[in-house]
């Protein structure tokens, strides 16, 4: 465990606060006009998933634990769960639903992903910024709409619906921000 001061603390970091585990949802900084600026830090205890918020002054310190950020691979789902493999010396660890969370739509076969282990155990995962995937549905394009002015729905291969330019037609490959599901442009290949 490491000693640090409590306004450098960041979403995903992992807290021991009162010999229990947790993992950092959001950490902000307020600084009011009189009074001690102070860390609002909301988390997720790891062991039960309980969410817990705390506040502390600034200059506090807190215990941080070492958290190993490693790339693994996806290889599948079951009923226990998401499993990756690391590449390097092939350890596998499973992922539960809970963890994985709204990204386990953008799950493909083999995505590298970055997942933050302690002991052993995954607390997050960070999977890569962009992905390809096809519109399965979208709407026709309307006569006279440019291409700059305005976005229309459409279906991806997911389930996950999103914007796109008029110009694209169902079957379609796109780029897609995982972070917001968001076009990014056509796919190249």
């Amino acid at each position: 465990m490491v000693k640090v001061i409590a306004s450098s603390v960041r979403k995903g970091n992992v807290l021991e606060v009162d010999n229990k585990l947790y993992v950092v949802l959001t950490a902000q900084n307020f600084h009011p006009g009189k009074g001690t600026p102070v860390t609002q830090v909301d988390m997720r205890r790891i062991v039960d998933g309980v969410k817990v918020s705390e506040r502390w002054r600034t200059t506090e310190q807190v215990e941080r634990a070492f958290v190993e950020d490693l790339n693994f691979q996806f290889l599948y789902e079951d009923g226990e769960g998401f499993h990756f493999m690391n590449p390097e010396n092939y350890d596998q660890v499973v992922v539960d639903a809970e963890t994985m969370g709204d990204q386990k739509a953008y799950l493909q076969e083999a995505m590298t992903c970055v997942l933050s282990i302690y002991e052993g155990i995954p607390l997050a995962i960070e999977l890569p910024r962009h992905v390809t995937l096809e519109i399965t549905e979208t709407e026709p394009v309307v006569k006279g709409q440019t291409a700059s002015s305005s976005y229309k729905p459409a279906m991806l291969s997911n389930g996950i619906r999103t914007m796109v330019p008029p110009h694209i037609d169902a079957g379609t490959r796109v780029v897609i921000a995982t972070e917001d599901n968001s076009y990014v442009e056509r796919a190249k290949s």
